[in-house]
């Protein structure tokens, strides 16, 4: 599994993820367990939506940061 969610799309899942299971424990509903996948696409760093449609927001240079 070669990384394809850049540090801003890993950032910004992790909000989305820990926001959806906040919202789902405050209205008492089932449906906060969805926040569970964009934190751990955040977390592993790997999309398997963006592996099937051919999708990176990974830095192509790795190590060169703003270089």
């Amino acid at each position: 599994m070669k990384s394809n969610v850049g540090k801003g799309d890993r950032i910004f899942r992790a909000v989305l993820g820990v926001l959806i299971i906040v919202a789902g424990l405050y209205y008492g509903s089932w449906l906060g367990l969805i926040g569970i996948i964009p934190l751990l696409t955040a977390v592993v760093g790997w999309c398997p939506l963006y592996s099937l449609l051919g999708i990176s927001t990974q830095d192509e240079k790795p190590g060169r940061m703003g270089v």
